[in-house]
């Protein structure tokens, strides 16, 4: 039997309305992290690449490379190494058992986006310092 009060029940609340918890969402920028890393890599490679084919295609990824959206690529490649690095390490600590309690899981989450952040600024200024 058709139900005739479909329109007037509730709707479930969905992400417009569900404030994800900050655990939740490190955790689903740790796979997009993951992810994101394979452009900076391919980035790598190509110029890699193309060093060893010929001084035109060397010339050609390096510009690219050393361009404005290289730099962005490259510095968010960076950052995302970071942060997946120490959310990795987080990770450890999950399985051994430690750090699973609400409020653990929410400091570490804020330390991880802080951490991954001072981590990347500090790796650019000792770039650029040489």
């Amino acid at each position: 039997m058709a139900d005739v009060n479909r329109g007037n029940r509730p709707l479930s609340p969905h992400l417009q309305v569900y404030r994800l918890p900050i655990a939740a969402i490190t955790s689903i920028l740790t796979r997009i992290t993951g992810h994101a890393l394979v452009a900076g890599i391919l980035l790598i490679v190509w110029w890699l690449v193309a060093a060893v084919t010929s001084p035109g295609a060397f010339a050609c990824a390096d510009w690219v490379v050393r361009s404005w959206l290289g730099f962005i690529v490259l510095t968010g490649a960076m950052w995302a190494l970071w942060y997946h690095l120490l959310a990795g390490l987080r990770h450890l600590f999950y399985d051994a058992g430690y750090g699973l309690e609400i409020d653990e899981a929410r400091k570490s989450s804020q330390a991880i986006i802080a951490g991954s952040v001072v981590l990347a600024v500090l790796t650019l200024i000792i770039f650029f310092a040489f």
